[in-house]
């Protein structure tokens, strides 16, 4: 099969052809319909206190048809998506982590995020069936291939608690940002403000229930909230990950407020303990999801209840995605790109 090979930071992902995988006792091989590139993956492959293994096939937001199963549960045909993680060598005979850990295991790989799993930038991927979930009739597979996203941003929406009639501020609308907005308005948020620099991204953010766009290299982010709002943020989630931001998170947040730290910092960063204590603010970190996240997005998807093509910005091919990939390291509106393999 073709796929996209990590080899060396710095260098492009190289097109190679790779052993097609099998389905041994309780796995699954998908056919990769859609595969989403992560901003995790283009973080994955740059210098980091945490290198990328090389050799590593990236790509774990994916939706696609069974192509072999070693699970009497599925057929060849049926339509799936994948919740990309690799239980360790010791769960490895049950499919999933037996302390429920899930992505918070330490043991356990993330398919697409190392050597030893490889993903889904490539025309078939291999999984457990324990972590396969069907695709609901008539739901279409490129909206499917935004399960993985869309859980990350209800796992945060859920993890900040109550969001009924809150005044909410998101900080970044990537694909992130926006599937916290998703679900942040269809949770009762009242005041739901997004802070991003990027007009197309605010004016994306916008069609999916925030009722203000703040720009903040041109507006006091305060201000304009507190005046679109009525008060400070109850409710702030950190959606880019950027050095400086969870200060300026916690900076904003009204007293006895919520931050939710759903953007990835791969850096060392600081922040003033003494703001948070005058406010006694909650700090909640988030990670991932867990399995309810995906089927709570695949439910909301076929009952149409969130627009899933308002997320998609391009659809490309295996061909394209080495040049396409390093671009979206630069400053750039797209919300999310889809890998068509």
């Amino acid at each position: 099969m073709r796929a996209a090979v990590f080899e060396a930071e710095g260098r492009k992902l190289a097109i190679a052809e790779r052993e097609t995988p099998t389905a041994g006792q309780g796995e699954l091989v998908l056919r990769v319909a859609f595969c989403g590139i992560c901003g995790s993956d283009l973080h994955a492959t740059e210098p980091s206190p945490f290198p990328l293994d090389r050799g590593t096939v990236l790509g774990h937001e994916f939706a696609g048809t069974v192509a072999a199963s070693g699970a009497a549960e599925w057929q060849v045909g049926d339509r799936a998506i994948g919740i990309p993680l690799m239980p360790c060598a010791d769960c490895a005979p049950l499919g999933e982590c037996r302390e429920g850990l899930g992505i918070l295991c330490p043991r356990g790989r993330i398919i697409g995020l190392a050597a030893t799993a490889p993903g889904a930038y490539a025309e078939y991927v291999r999984l457990p069936a324990r972590m396969a979930l069907r695709v609901p009739d008539g739901l279409d597979l490129s909206h499917a291939a935004l399960a993985e996203p869309l859980a990350v941003g209800a796992h945060a929406v859920r993890k900040a608690g109550t969001l009924l009639g809150a005044r909410v501020l998101v900080i970044g609308a990537g694909p992130i940002g926006l599937a916290v907005i998703a679900f942040a308005a269809l949770s009762g948020a009242g005041a739901l403000a997004v802070s991003e620099p990027d007009p197309t991204r605010r004016e994306r953010a916008l069609s999916l229930g925030a009722t203000t766009g703040i720009d903040p290299r041109a507006e006091d982010v305060r201000a304009a909230f507190a005046q679109a709002a009525g008060g400070a943020p109850d409710v702030v989630f950190e959606c880019a990950g950027a050095p400086g931001l969870l200060r300026h998170a916690i900076d904003l947040a009204g007293i006895a407020a919520r931050v939710v730290v759903v953007g990835v910092c791969r850096t060392e960063d600081t922040l003033l303990p003494r703001v948070a204590i005058r406010k006694e603010l909650s700090v909640q970190f988030v990670l991932g999801y867990v399995r309810d996240d995906f089927a709570l997005v695949l439910d909301t998807l076929a009952a149409g209840r969130l627009d899933a093509a308002r997320f998609i910005t391009r659809t490309i091919g295996l061909d394209a995605l080495p040049d396409t990939f390093e671009a979206l390291r630069r400053p750039n509106p797209e919300a999310k790109v889809l890998i068509a393999p």
